[in-house]
C-alpha cells in the first residue's frame, strides 16, 4: 500500500513581464523621475567688430556728460514738442533746425565760462583775452581771487568745438530728431546716420583726454577746489 505523500503547494513565481511592458515601464519610470532637458539654444559669440561697436556707442552716450546739463535738459525737454514726436510739417522743421543751432551755440559759449568762489558764494563769469569778467558787478574787487589767471586760451577754444560736435553726435542719435529731418531715409542716408556720430564721438573723447580742462562753467559740476 504505497503512502500518500502530502504534497505542498509550491508558491506561484510571478510571471516576467512582457518586453514591450517592461521598456514601457522603464520608460515611464525614467520619464517620471528625470524629464528630458530642451537642447540650450546656441548663441553665436560675438565678433570683435561688434564689441567694438557696442563700447563705442556706449562711450557716445557717456558724452553727453560733456555737455552742459542746462542745454542737455532743454533738448531732451524740447525737442519732443518741437519735432511733435518725430513727425514734423513744414512749419516745425524750420523750428527744430533753430532749437538745434541754439543749443549748439549754447554749447560754445558755455565753453568760456567759469566760476570762482568769493566770500563763500560761487561766482560765475565769462573768459576773456585779459581775464574772467564776473557778471554780479555788485561783488566787491577785493573780495575776489586774481581773474588773470582765469583768461580765454588756446583749450578753450577747442573744448567749445568739441563740445558742438558732442551735441551734433547727441542730436543725431535722437529718434526725434532723425525722424524729424530725414523722414524717408534711405539706406546709405541710414549707414551714414549710423556711423558719423560714432565717429565724432570716438574721436571727440580721445581730444578731450587729450587737452583736458579745469573750467567749471555755466552747467558744468563744481568741484571743491573751486
Amino acid at each position: 500500500m504505497s503512502e500518500l505523500r502530502t504534497r505542498t503547494p509550491s508558491a506561484k513565481r510571478p510571471s516576467a513581464p512582457a518586453p514591450s511592458e517592461a521598456s514601457n515601464s522603464s520608460g515611464s519610470g525614467s520619464g517620471s523621475d528625470h524629464e528630458p532637458e530642451t537642447p540650450k539654444s546656441l548663441q553665436r559669440p560675438s565678433s570683435f567688430s561688434q564689441r567694438a561697436i557696442s563700447q563705442t556707442l556706449t562711450g557716445t552716450a557717456n558724452l553727453a556728460n560733456l555737455l552742459p546739463t542746462g542745454t542737455l535738459l532743454a533738448f531732451q525737454l524740447l525737442m519732443p514738442v518741437f519735432t511733435s514726436n518725430g513727425s514734423c510739417d513744414s512749419a516745425t522743421r524750420p523750428l527744430t533746425i533753430i532749437l538745434l543751432v541754439l543749443l549748439s551755440v549754447s554749447c560754445f559759449v558755455a565753453s568760456f565760462t567759469d566760476s570762482v568762489k568769493a566770500d563763500g558764494r560761487v561766482l560765475y563769469g565769462f573768459a576773456t583775452a585779459k581775464g574772467l569778467y564776473i557778471f554780479d558787478t555788485t561783488v566787491p574787487s577785493t573780495s575776489l581771487p586774481d581773474l588773470s589767471k582765469y583768461k580765454r586760451g588756446f583749450i578753450d577754444w577747442v573744448h567749445a568745438l568739441l563740445s558742438m560736435l558732442v551735441f551734433g553726435a547727441v542730436a543725431l542719435r535722437d529718434k526725434n530728431v532723425v525722424s524729424c529731418l530725414y523722414p524717408a531715409a534711405g539706406h546709405k542716408t541710414q549707414e551714414v546716420l549710423d556711423i558719423v556720430p560714432v565717429g565724432i564721438g570716438l574721436i571727440c573723447s580721445m581730444l578731450f583726454v587729450v587737452f583736458p580742462t579745469r573750467r567749471h562753467g555755466i552747467g558744468y559740476p563744481i568741484t571743491s577746489e573751486k
